[in-house]
């Protein structure tokens, strides 16, 4: 096991900064995931964590020794690093037991055993070893690859979109197999994603990377829960963004007065809400019921089975044009056209803005809350 230390990490090609100061430490035996949209910097990450780009400025500590840094580039070969790429990239000539040890040093290539236990490993029948990479699934191609990776107990793994190229059920089969088994290996990994639903199902730590900077490194519920910016709020999952006044702890806004999360700010904000906090009740004789203070009607319903999110207008003249999105259990799901109770549950994050009546999307309007990554 090993842990990794990224200090000040820094990198441009020509004109155009890519990364721009990044600082983040992995500990030894865990999973991190490096979430971002395409284009903040993940490949570039990467790269320079393999040794194959030079970084600009920083240093990358893994296990204790200096890999970059100034009048310092310790070479690919040599920095004992698991790489898993995005489709596998399995050597199609080569049986499976040959690529998992094509890694290893030619005395250790021989040594079968191994070969079992890493296929036991990453959850794969021994009698795998002989088959060619074609005999298997995409999602068993990933677990070969990540076998292969492990092979040399290398002191960091790094997974780049493993499972991107999969179908949705094989994803979730394939991610849950492989954080088993980095978690059996007692493997320190970082892994690189787009996915929302990814980093917060693997990763103990969530680092968010945005336009070349960590903006926030968290755990998966204190990012889901409490992120820094109303943007990073609508890229980690469904955000509901309502203005509103706050004060003494609660604050107004069109659904009523709302309990305030500890340490938000007061004065004129903008509510963060997630749809599942959103309950909806039938509404009868035109009388709210229980906690309800709005009432809507449903515009829109996507089914899905096991949840469906419901799009509704808020009742009211001051309301008319607030649109809402709520995410109920499938046996739940209200009827296009239903008039509804709306109650909020749990407690609401609130983002300070200077101008009350502006569009929240501009980052610029914002100013964050107190909150530091964990």
């Amino acid at each position: 096991m090993a842990d990794l230390h990224i200090h000040g990490l820094s990198k441009k090609f020509g004109s155009t900064p890519v990364l721009r100061g990044v600082d983040l430490s992995v500990s030894s035996g865990s999973l991190v995931a490096i979430l971002g949209p395409s284009g903040s910097g993940k490949t570039t990450l990467l790269r320079l964590l393999c040794g194959f780009e030079r970084g600009d400025a920083g240093t990358i500590q893994i296990n204790g020794q200096r890999v970059t840094g100034p009048n310092v580039f310790v070479p690919s070969e040599k920095r004992h690093i698991g790489y898993v790429p995005q489709e596998g990239a399995l050597f199609p000539h080569l049986s499976v037991a040959d690529n998992i040890v094509f890694g290893l040093p030619r005395q250790l290539r021989k040594a079968r055993h191994r070969v079992d236990e890493l296929l036991e490993l990453v959850g794969l029948p021994t009698n795998f070893a002989s088959r060619s990479p074609h005999a298997l699934s995409g999602g068993q191609q990933q677990r070969v690859a990540l076998a292969r990776a492990l092979a040399p107990a290398p002191a960091l793994v790094l997974l780049d979109e493993p499972f991107s190229s999969l179908d949705a059920a094989l994803r979730v089969e394939t991610r849950q197999a492989v954080a088993q088994a980095l978690s059996a290996a007692g493997a320190t990994a970082l892994l690189v994603t787009h996915d929302q639903s990814e980093a917060l199902s693997m990763g103990s730590q969530v680092a968010v990377l945005w336009d070349g900077q960590l903006v926030q490194v968290a755990s998966p519920e204190q990012l889901y829960r409490k992120p820094v910016s109303p943007e990073l709020a609508r890229f980690v999952g469904d955000a509901v963004l309502l203005p509103g006044i706050a004060e003494n702890g609660r604050v107004a806004c069109a659904l009523g007065q709302l309990q305030l999360m500890a340490g938000m700010p007061e004065g004129a904000v903008h509510v963060l809400l997630r749809p599942e906090q959103i309950r909806l009740i039938p509404f009868h004789d035109g009388a709210s019921l229980g906690a309800a203070k709005a009432r809507g009607r449903v515009l829109k319903v996507d089914f899905y089975g096991h949840d469906a999110c419901v799009r509704l207008s808020l009742s009211g003249d001051a309301a008319s044009s607030t649109v809402l999105t709520a995410r109920l259990p499938g046996h739940l799901c209200p009827r296009l056209g239903d008039e509804v109770s709306i109650i909020v549950e749990g407690e609401v994050l609130v983002y300070r803005v200077t101008d009350p009546t502006a569009d929240p999307t501009p980052a610029a309007q914002w100013a964050l809350p107190s909150l530091k990554p964990v």
